[in-house]
């Protein structure tokens, strides 16, 4: 688990980034999944945005990826989920 100090942190971090995956109406599949774990693996930190036509809420949307991911959920805001992941290979990110 992320404590408070490293949310900040990471949300530093993610601030300049843009969202690399959207969520629209078909909501969170396999393929996605995988593919974010890739992201994940090479980035350690992505952003992922919630379309309109989603039929899920968006925090469900977050939860299940990373539930799924194995990634930890730093935020919500607005339609966009910021997921952090530490990389085995491609360690970038030192945490506080």
């Amino acid at each position: 688990m992320l404590t408070g100090k490293q949310k900040r942190f990471l949300r530093s971090k993610a601030h300049h980034l843009s969202p690399i995956f959207q969520v629209g109406k078909g909501g969170v599949n396999e393929n996605m999944v995988k593919q974010i774990n890739e992201a994940l693996e090479a980035r350690e930190l992505i952003k992922v945005s919630v379309l309109q036509n989603c039929e899920y809420d968006r925090k469900e949307v977050a939860e299940e990826l990373a539930v799924k991911s194995g990634a930890e959920l730093v935020q919500v805001i607005g339609n966009t989920i910021v997921l952090y992941k530490e990389s085995e290979e491609n360690k970038e990110i030192v945490l506080p």
